[in-house]
């Protein structure tokens, strides 16, 4: 029963366990919503799509983990962007503000950081089984 499900999930949750949950029907949206993070298949109803964070778009449950490797492959390029956007701004805004440069060269040096950014996001197309994983993140459902 769907509330089974859930009390299912609350008492691992209960029990300090990080839960995550994958379903495909009605009677799985309860916990899909309780689970700290949900996934369902491309073939699930629509309320259980609706309820998950990620779906992906397979049939196959062997996708979940491909979805789940390249989401963290692509977070760890985020983290490298943010990273470097921090190291650069926290050098090239003082020296712009102090005078070490020009407003010429503080301008180039900021587009050249974001090119820097962007083509380091670009390596996450380049990445393997991109085309096959198929993860589409629905959002924040809360």
């Amino acid at each position: 029963m769907p509330e089974d499900k859930r009390a299912a999930v609350a008492r691992l949750q209960a029990e300090g366990a990080v839960v995550a949950m994958v379903g495909d029907g009605i009677n799985d949206a309860p916990s899909l919503a309780q689970a700290q993070v949900s996934l369902s298949l491309g073939s699930a109803t629509p309320l259980a799509q609706w309820t998950a964070d990620v779906v992906v778009l397979s049939d196959e449950l062997s996708r979940i983990g491909e979805a789940i490797a390249h989401a963290r492959r692509t977070f760890r390029v985020v983290r490298q962007n943010l990273a470097w956007a921090f190291l650069y701004n926290a050098i090239a805004i003082p020296a712009a503000a102090l005078g070490y440069v020009t407003p010429l060269v503080a301008a180039l040096g900021m587009s050249m950081s974001s090119l820097v950014v962007v083509a380091n996001a670009l390596r996450v197309a380049r990445m393997p089984d991109v085309s096959r994983t198929m993860a589409v993140p629905v959002g924040a459902r809360r």
